[in-house]
């Protein structure tokens, strides 16, 4: 019996009208498919929870809260407090700078450079994989070549020498880790516009006459996006801890502007005396860093993202 073609007509843009829901399978029913939903939800929403507290607290706080101390004019007539000190809830470092607020403006610089970084890199990384894929040719093999090139050597140590190359500030800490993130999200979107650009609306939008941008933006990125949004929150991740290894080397963010890695880095030499100079930065960029890959896995997860 010869199999009817989908109704183009009812087809919604960006939708996959030859998806067969019999090929994914059948989904849990009963207590097995509740256990799931729930591990999802919770996998969802507890990390989600955390994070969101996280970034109210570096961004919005400091804000709100103006007797906040600067993170930067510390005395040293104050330094080495013990924390629940007046004024200082955690105490402050050796050079008298308030914990609590170098804690707060550094997880906000980590934030910014994991966010701006990952957004520079899926915006062209995506575009030009997505491009790419979509032309085909000799412009698809030369363009995924130069980007296994890129692939093929270590992120940190290429970000290390840009960074040593150019004068350290945040934005060109946001550029070298985006610069090596671009072919990653690039190989993303390549792959699932392989996947995308034969299916049956793609080609009738082709017979239709439509230009290869407006089959691109209306159909292909509509679906290529939810894949790469998923993959993005891991990458922020790994931004995050590439940033902090870059301020702890002393290659990342300047001096005068405090992170979590550099003061891992500064406290260090004095963690026998004061051992929260160190334990506490790191327990917040290791729960940051564990919440984003908890949340990536549990959205890819619930999308069913490969």
């Amino acid at each position: 019996m010869a199999v009817q073609p989908p109704d183009l007509a009812t087809v919604r843009p960006g939708a996959d009208p030859a998806a067969d829901p019999l090929d994914a399978g059948p989904r849990p029913r009963g207590r097995t498919g509740r256990r799931a939903r729930r591990r999802t939800g919770k996998g969802l929403w507890i990390p989600g929870t955390i994070l969101g507290l996280i970034v109210l607290a570096c961004f919005v706080w400091p804000l709100v809260y103006r007797d906040l101390p600067s993170p930067t004019a510390g005395s040293l007539l104050q330094a080495n407090l013990p924390p629940f000190s007046p004024g200082h809830l955690l105490g402050t470092d050796p050079l008298g700078n308030d914990i609590v607020s170098r804690l707060l403006h550094g997880g906000r610089v980590s934030l910014e450079v994991g966010l701006t970084s990952n957004a520079i890199g899926l915006l062209l990384g995506g575009s030009l994989g997505m491009f790419a894929a979509f032309r085909g040719g000799w412009l698809e093999t030369v363009t995924m070549r130069l980007l296994d090139m890129l692939i093929a050597f270590p992120s940190l140590v290429l970000v290390l020498v840009v960074s040593t190359y150019l004068t350290p500030s945040k934005l060109n800490v946001i550029w070298a880790i985006s610069f090596f993130s671009i072919p990653t999200f690039a190989r993303l979107a390549r792959a699932a516009t392989l996947r995308l650009r034969e299916q049956v609306y793609v080609v009738a939008a082709r017979l239709a006459g439509a230009r290869d941008s407006a089959i691109l933006l209306r159909h292909i990125a509509p679906n290529v996006l939810p894949q790469l949004l998923t993959y993005s929150l891991l990458w922020v991740a790994a931004a995050i801890a590439i940033e902090a290894s870059l301020s702890f080397l002393g290659f990342g963010v300047p001096a005068s502007e405090p992170s979590w890695g550099m003061m891992i880095s500064r406290g260090q030499a004095y963690i026998s005396s004061n051992p929260e100079l160190v334990l506490i930065p790191s327990a917040c960029l290791f729960l940051t860093i564990v919440c984003l890959n908890t949340l990536g896995d549990a959205l890819r997860a619930r999308t069913g993202a490969p």
